[in-house]
């Protein structure tokens, strides 16, 4: 019982902390930051602040075997490459809607768990997934006449299959799945970290922030999506499943309509209300179903 309460609280903290991407990324790309260097940034800092953090508060070895090594440098490719792919998608489409597309995610889960895992997909899984993604559309509010850009679209069907297939590995993955969560997160972040090295021609076009507004954004990509969002979400798997943390995502949406609320004086209409109600109530079907 304790072990599955773990597992949802890691996953709700994680899926929330993801959720606020948009908020910090947003205002890098105002001041003309580029995608490539807003994420080295992001990750660059998470590498460095998690690895001192582990080197001298928790004393956690970094020692990994060759065998570890590449799941390790995949899963953190894949981690990498769908920050990357939802954050070039904010170029073509908004944020909000950018993020309710990629919440395709869990139904990508469920359907390669069964079909490669042979995981069986209950009707409580369905009707989770059905509840979650409903209140998710309706909490879409698109600007009046503007038509979603096909370009974006696939971007962000990519970048859901990317996060699908971290998921995946980090569970089922036989290498990997003794890894401690710290540990695991920090590499994660490292390998992920190198395909922005490689985007940028090894650092020479890596723009330079001339504000300290700007750091402080990159310091929080680096926290709260990165850090957070990483470690919670690697315990969350090995607790409860790559299928109901998938699920779980669907906190990620909310975190957005809280900040829109709360930063952006955004107001709360009957349909995103009935929007939220349709995702927390898909949400507890899941949580509840699997406490029993």
């Amino acid at each position: 019982m304790k072990r599955r309460a773990a597992g949802f609280l890691n996953g709700s903290i994680a899926s929330i902390s993801y959720g606020t991407n948009p908020l910090f990324a947003l205002p890098l790309y105002s001041a003309g930051v580029g995608v490539n260097s807003v994420l080295f940034y992001r990750y660059f800092f998470a590498v460095v602040i998690y690895g001192l953090w582990l080197k001298f508060v928790k004393k956690t070895s970094f020692k990994i075997t060759l065998k570890e090594f590449f799941p390790l440098l995949i899963l953190g490719i894949f981690f990498s490459l769908s920050s990357l792919t939802l954050f070039v998608a904010f170029r073509y489409i908004e944020a909000g809607i950018a993020c309710t597309i990629l919440f395709i995610y869990p139904v990508i889960v469920a359907i390669l768990m069964a079909v490669f895992f042979k995981e069986r997909i209950t009707k409580t899984v369905v009707a989770a997934i059905f509840l979650t993604t409903s209140g998710i559309i309706l909490l879409y509010k698109g600007k009046p006449g503007m038509d979603l850009n096909i370009h974006g679209i696939i971007i962000v069907l990519t970048s859901a299959l990317l996060y699908a297939l971290y998921i995946i590995g980090v569970k089922n993955i036989k290498a990997v799945k003794h890894i401690k969560s710290d540990k695991l997160c920090f590499y994660v972040m490292l390998f992920g970290l190198l395909v922005y090295v490689f985007n940028l021609k090894f650092c020479t076009q890596l723009q330079i922030l001339d504000r300290p507004f700007l750091w402080l954004c990159t310091f929080a990509l680096a926290i709260f999506p990165t850090i957070i969002s990483i470690e919670t979400i690697n315990i969350a798997i090995k607790l409860i499943g790559s299928t109901t943390t998938a699920i779980l995502g669907a906190l990620e949406p909310l975190t957005a309509i809280f900040f829109g609320v709360l930063l952006f004086g955004e107001h709360l209409t009957p349909r995103i209300c009935l929007g939220i109600f349709m995702i927390l109530f898909g949400v507890f079907l899941i949580v509840t179903r699997r406490l029993k």
